[in-house]
């Protein structure tokens, strides 16, 4: 007889990004797998948040405690109404040879959360990994966001009721405290000629909350306060259509009168208009490290 390996070609890498979604909404993506071998491949799926072991494993300190690595668990926040967040179909099947099969993913949020997350194994004759595919998606109540820098939060979510305050400040549409902290960290190389660079994004998800046009607003400001700090911004205003992402670029050259035992730290406020406002306090932090 012949020993034959079995080999595929996946359409995506190690992870799936299905980006941003308003909570309650529903996304796809299709993952297409390709059979590459002379052999007709059964397969089947399964996703980390249903193996029937995860409660047993959940039993530890988790890992944004315990690595520095590793901020978020492999399965990430989970829906409150008992549904999974990622679904596959189909689950189970043949590849015939020189075949191809496609597998769609959704991905359906029911409340705002940053990290919902999972893994996907693909497993051939109910046992061999093919492919392993981490999942990743974000949800927000409202059709608008900020990415970049380093997140102050805690990835896991917290049992405690939340005040209603701010949902009511959401619904009046009134101004809003802070929401959420970004540290954005520039270090410079000693003796460069380029100076250190940041970035923060902001985006507008397509909803009908927003307006056709100039959906959203931003402004980060506090120019003068950081510009004596010696960061420059790029982009520091703007308005976005639905869909649109927009970029803030940040630079860091240190003063002459930098004192290397002091780095600089500034705060300023980003605000964002659009079917509500919304402020992000972003703290700036830059530093000098040595070329070696």
């Amino acid at each position: 007889g012949h020993g034959v390996m079995p080999s595929t070609v996946c359409s995506v890498g190690e992870v799936l990004d299905m980006g941003y979604v308003m909570a309650g909404n529903t996304v796809t993506s299709t993952v297409k797998i390709e059979n590459t071998s002379t052999l007709t491949l059964p397969f089947s799926v399964q996703l980390e948040s249903l193996s029937p072991t995860r409660d047993r494993d959940r039993q530890k300190i988790p890992s944004f405690l315990t690595s520095s690595v590793q901020r978020t668990e492999i399965v990430g926040t989970q829906n409150y109404n008992g549904f999974s967040v990622f679904s596959v179909s189909p689950t189970g099947g043949k590849i015939e040879a020189g075949k191809s099969q496609d597998f769609v993913v959704t991905f359906s949020p029911d409340h705002e959360s940053l990290y919902y997350s999972d893994r996907l194994k693909i497993l051939f004759f109910g046992k061999q990994t093919a492919h392993e595919i981490h999942l990743k998606g974000a949800a927000r109540n409202h059709p608008m966001f900020v990415e970049g820098g380093v997140p102050l939060d805690v990835p896991v979510e917290s049992l405690a009721v939340t005040s209603p305050v701010a949902s009511q400040k959401a619904l009046e549409g009134g101004p809003q405290e802070a929401v959420r902290s970004l540290l954005l960290l520039l270090e410079y190389v000693e003796g460069s000629a380029e100076p250190a660079r940041a970035e923060l994004t902001v985006g507008a998800m397509q909803s009908p909350l927003l307006a056709a046009k100039k959906a959203v607003e931003f402004s980060l400001d506090n120019a003068p306060e950081l510009q004596r700090a010696g960061f420059a911004l790029d982009g520091p205003k703007g308005a976005l259509e639905r869909g649109q992402l927009k970029r803030i670029g940040v630079s860091w050259v240190p003063p002459a009168d930098l004192q290397t035992s002091d780095p600089p730290l500034v705060s300023a406020l980003l605000t964002l208009k659009g079917d509500i406002t919304e402020s992000y306090r972003v703290l700036f932090m830059a530093r000098v490290v040595s070329a070696s």
